[in-house]
C-alpha cells in the first residue's frame, strides 16, 4: 500500500501542477472570452455567457505529462495511457473546433455516416475507438480482452463527454467514479492502477475551480481524455466479469442518453442535484 500511495501522490501532483501550468499558459496567450472577437476556443455556456474551452487542452497536456513522468508505470502501460489520453483528447479537440450541431449524439453521427456524410463527430467516434483498441492492446491478454477493454476505454471516453453540460459536472463524475477505484487500488495493493487513476484525477481536480466558476469547461477534448484514462485504469484493475459489467453499464447509459436528458434526471433527484450544484453559482444567478 505504501508504494501505491507514493505512486498515486506523485502522479496526482504531477498532473495537477502540469494541468495548471498548461491552463495558465494557454489562457494567457489566448484572447479573453468576453472580447468582441474572442477566438476559436470560446463558446457560449448554458447561461448564454462566453466561456473558454482551453481547460480541455490543459487537461490533456497535464495528464499527458503526468502519464509520461509519473513513477510506477511500466513502459507499455505508460504508452497506453498516452495513447488513450492524448489520442482521445486530440480527437475531441478536433470536434470542439470543427464540429457542428447538424448531427447530434452517437446515433446521429453514425446515421449520417451511413448516408455517406462524414461528420466531425463520426471522425471522433471512429478515432477514439481506434485509440481505445490501441491502448487496450498494450495492457490486454488475447483478442477478447483487447476488444472488451478497447470498447470500455472508448465507451468511457464518450460517456464522460455526455456529462460535460453543466459547470464541474464531468469532473465531479470523474472524481466520484475514479476516487473509489483509486482507493480500492491502494487497499488491495495494486500500485499500477493507483498510479493510472491518480494521473487524471490530479489534473481534473486542479482545473475544477475554473470549471465551477464558469470561466472554462473541459469540452470534448478534456472530457474524452478524462473518461478514456479512467476507463484504462479500470480495465487494469477489474477481472473479466467486472469488465463486462462495466462495459454493459457504459453501453446502457450511452443508449439511455439518446432518449433521456441526464440534466433533467439530475435536476429531478434531490441528492444528485445537490451534488451537481455543489460549488456552483445558483441557477438563477446572473
Amino acid at each position: 500500500m505504501a508504494r501505491g500511495l507514493l505512486y498515486a501522490l506523485a502522479g496526482a501532483a504531477i498532473g495537477a501542477v502540469a494541468a495548471r501550468a498548461a491552463y495558465t499558459a494557454f489562457t494567457r496567450s489566448a484572447p479573453r472570452a468576453d472580447e468582441k472577437e474572442p477566438g476559436r476556443w470560446t463558446r457560449t455556456n448554458h447561461r448564454g455567457e462566453p466561456i473558454t474551452l482551453l481547460e480541455g487542452p490543459a487537461f490533456v497536456a497535464g495528464s499527458g505529462v503526468a502519464a509520461a513522468l509519473a513513477p510506477g508505470l511500466p513502459p507499455r502501460v505508460r504508452l497506453a495511457a498516452l495513447l488513450a489520453g492524448v489520442g482521445s483528447g486530440a480527437l475531441g479537440a478536433y470536434d470542439d473546433l470543427y464540429g457542428t450541431t447538424k448531427s447530434k449524439g452517437f446515433k446521429g453521427h453514425l446515421t449520417a455516416l451511413g448516408r455517406g456524410e462524414v461528420t466531425s463527430g463520426a471522425v471522433k467516434i471512429l478515432g477514439i475507438g481506434a485509440t481505445g483498441l490501441g491502448a487496450a492492446a498494450l495492457v490486454s491478454r488475447g483478442p477478447v480482452d483487447t476488444l472488451v477493454n478497447g470498447a470500455t476505454i472508448a465507451g468511457t471516453a464518450n460517456l464522460a463527454n455526455l456529462f460535460d453540460l453543466r459547470p464541474g459536472r464531468a469532473i465531479k463524475v470523474g472524481l466520484l467514479t475514479g476516487g473509489p477505484l483509486l482507493a480500492a487500488s491502494l487497499f488491495r495493493d495494486a500500485p499500477l492502477t493507483a498510479a493510472l487513476a491518480a494521473v487524471p484525477l490530479g489534473a481534473a481536480a486542479a482545473l475544477l475551480p475554473d470549471d465551477l466558476g464558469e470561466r472554462a469547461m473541459l469540452g470534448d477534448a478534456g472530457a474524452n481524455a478524462l473518461g478514456a484514462l479512467l476507463g484504462l485504469a479500470a480495465v487494469t484493475k477489474l477481472g473479466r466479469r467486472g469488465r463486462f459489467v462495466l462495459l454493459g453499464t457504459v453501453a446502457a447509459l450511452t443508449a439511455a442518453s439518446e432518449k433521456v436528458s441526464f440534466t433533467k434526471v439530475i435536476a429531478g433527484n434531490p441528492v444528485l442535484n445537490r451534488l451537481d450544484m455543489l460549488g456552483r453559482r445558483p441557477v438563477d444567478a446572473v
